[in-house]
């Protein structure tokens, strides 16, 4: 009992660290009133930012590039160079405010290493362009039609100067020769100091704690406490081994549903109601579980028949609620097809295992309950017996 309250303690105090831990101002952190994004970066320098989601059915990139800490004086701009991490060959996405005050993007390319950045056609098409200045923050719009040879390129951005509606040189010193890196649309990965991976890993972080967790913890937690405690060699064995495999289910189960918590309100625009639901559910009843164990009555306790109904009952509805979330997760991820075949592999292989066990179970069972039958009648004759003679004998001796 001491070590089950040692481990509920752990579990609360990952769970309060996890979600009371404050991180700096990513892109992870921004969220867009009316667009949703997959993937997001920090680019390493002028404080700028990208985020983008790939439509592989479509042949599209849809992009959001925001530059941070600029005012309207300043021009901002961003693009993909195959060639290299260099300006020169670079199909850029620019955008300003004009002497209007209305923000406007266009394209250019990057054909000589003093631009007019006049518009121009891209090598690819630029199917929506758009731009939004506010609050000392440029933002670039854009639905980018590319081939899969621009799916892993460079990434060049800049930012300079406006004068009468005509963009001037950069600056071509500090940060401002230090804005190239890496992007792959495809796999999510940046060259970034926060790339989007770090959503990715989250998100694969959280499924992979909630499927070992919820999905198999718990079920091998369950028929471990069902067929093991029918040995009498296994008892007390089986009872501790259950609650080390669900204690230790809740704590990686509320690590894997705290990630999900800061993916929620990292992802404000994004969200998944059912799953989100469901996850909540299975908190709640993994919680009641574990503190139940510190209630379980005595074996002769006149509510330990319905402990028992209630904790039977709360166990089987986390792990089928648990399978059903596990399954909405991988929709929602889309991982590679393998992942899912082998967890439907792993809940073959228990339930077969669960059906192989119920029937030993009952065969031990049913055959304990027939040599006890035997048993009863065997001493009932024999006291019969001994009954009838014995005062018959003693009647014939007086």
């Amino acid at each position: 009992m001491e070590k089950t309250r040692k481990i509920v303690l752990f579990a609360c105090l990952l769970l309060v660290s996890f979600l009371a831990s404050s991180s700096a101002q990513t892109c992870l952190n921004h969220s867009f009133s009316n667009r949703q994004y997959a993937n997001c970066s920090d680019l390493p320098a002028l404080n700028c930012f990208l985020h983008w989601t790939y439509d592989e059915a479509a042949g599209t990139v849809e992009v959001a590039f925001r530059h941070t800490g600029t005012t309207s004086s300043r021009w901002s701009a961003w693009g993909i160079n195959p060639s290299g991490p260099s300006m020169l060959n670079t199909q850029a996405l620019v955008a300003y405010v004009n002497s209007s005050g209305i923000p406007h993007a266009f394209t250019t390319s990057i054909d000589s290493m003093s631009p007019s950045m006049q518009q121009s056609a891209l090598s690819f098409q630029v199917p929506s362009l758009s731009a939004e200045f506010e609050n000392n923050e440029m933002r670039i719009f854009a639905v980018m039609r590319i081939s899969e040879s621009l799916l892993a390129t460079n990434q060049v951005w800049q930012e300079g100067p406006v004068s009468n509606d005509q963009l001037m040189i950069h600056p071509t010193s500090g940060d401002n020769m230090r804005s190239t890196a890496s992007v792959n649309f495809l796999t999510g990965q940046s060259g970034g100091t926060s790339s989007g991976s770090s959503r990715t890993r989250r998100r694969n972080v959280h499924g992979v704690l909630n499927t070992v967790s919820w999905g198999i913890l718990m079920p091998l937690g369950a028929i471990t406490a069902r067929y093991m405690k029918v040995f009498k060699s296994a008892d007390p064995a089986w009872f501790y081994l259950h609650v080390v495999c669900q204690t230790s289910a809740y704590a990686v189960g509320v690590a894997g549903w705290a990630t999900g918590i800061r993916l929620g309100s990292d992802s404000a625009g994004v969200t998944h109601n059912p799953h989100r639901n469901i996850g909540i559910t299975l908190f709640c009843l993994g919680t009641l579980q574990v503190f139940a164990l510190l209630l379980r009555p005595n074996k002769d306790h006149k509510y330990r028949l319905y402990w028992n109904i209630y904790h039977h009952s709360v166990g089987y509805a986390v792990i089928i609620l648990s399978i059903i979330n596990i399954f909405d997760g991988f929709d929602i991820l889309h991982p590679d097809d393998h992942w899912e075949r082998i967890y439907i592999g792993i809940l073959i292989f228990l339930g077969v295992v669960a059906t192989l066990l119920e029937g030993i179970t009952w065969y031990i069972v049913l055959r304990r309950k027939n040599r006890g039958s035997d048993t009863d009648k065997r001493s009932q004759s024999i006291n019969g017996a001994n009954g009838v003679n014995g005062f018959g004998a003693r009647g014939q001796d007086v």
